[in-house]
């Protein structure tokens, strides 16, 4: 069972601020967004923005401002549960968090939910909470994260929110003031595919969609995917899922009825 005792995101806190507390008496955690200071290991050590640290009672804990302004998640609680108890996450130590916003999100959430009295209240911040260990987690054991790995971030999530946008390497590029080839290469070695390539499975994912819920036509489909050219969008088409978007439309009502 876990209990929670306060929850808060997005706070903001001005260059002055510090919590230092010798016996931390409950379960904490906190997700940076500015540079921050913690207690690690007897001395005091600068980490980046997007860092998360987890303290388990009875662990002393210490962090501050490191810059003008200190912004941060946090969550102080009681629990018993395993998946937090006996959690593989270091404690005490903070390391780097791989989706910063999706982890905002899920701290927000988790405030509503416990300034509200709903009826499905603790089972909705149990599920938060997990899903919350579990992007720790991923972050956790992500390996290093570079600097330039948020804005890749930024640009990945803005392509698959929005793939009928005009895409090209140069526009991307230009975003993050960085050439177009070595914005390439660090994107693949990141996300494991080519931007491009990553715009295109948006787009056809996309598709997909309009394809089976919705009563336009292919050529408008197209036009709303991004594509200019009605017979390109259905070569591409084709060649990612192997059917032609008639074809595909077809396989799905059927499968339907």
């Amino acid at each position: 069972m876990t209990h929670i005792y306060s929850v808060e995101h997005n706070m903001k806190h001005n260059s002055n601020f510090v919590v230092d507390v010798p016996e931390g008496y409950h379960w904490l955690i906190v997700i940076t967004k500015t540079p921050s200071e913690f207690w690690v290991q007897g001395e005091t050590k600068e980490y980046p923005a997007h860092s998360a640290i987890i303290y388990r009672p009875p662990q002393k804990v210490y962090y501050r401002a490191s810059r003008d302004q200190f912004i941060n998640d946090w969550i102080r609680f009681e629990t018993d549960v395993p998946y937090i108890t006996e959690s593989p996450l270091p404690f005490g130590v903070p390391f780097s968090v791989n989706d910063p916003n999706y982890c905002r999100k899920l701290f927000e959430l988790l405030s509503i939910e416990h300034n509200y009295n709903r009826d499905y209240k603790e089972i909705s911040i149990d599920f938060l909470l997990k899903t919350l260990f579990n992007k720790l987690l991923e972050s956790y054991f992500h390996g290093d994260i570079s600097p330039q790995y948020y804005n890749l971030l930024k640009i990945r999530t803005m392509i698959q929110n929005n793939p009928g946008d005009y895409w090209t390497v140069s526009k991307m590029a230009e975003q993050l003031s960085i050439s177009a080839g070595y914005l390439q290469s660090i994107y693949k070695k990141t996300f494991g595919v080519s931007c491009m390539d990553d715009v295109i499975a948006n787009r056809i994912r996309l598709a997909k969609e309009y394809l089976i819920h919705s009563n336009q036509s292919i050529a408008e489909i197209a036009s709303q995917c991004g594509y200019q050219n009605v017979e390109h969008f259905c070569r591409q088409f084709k060649h990612i899922t192997g059917n032609t978007p008639k074809e595909f439309q077809k396989s799905q009502y059927v499968e339907t009825f």
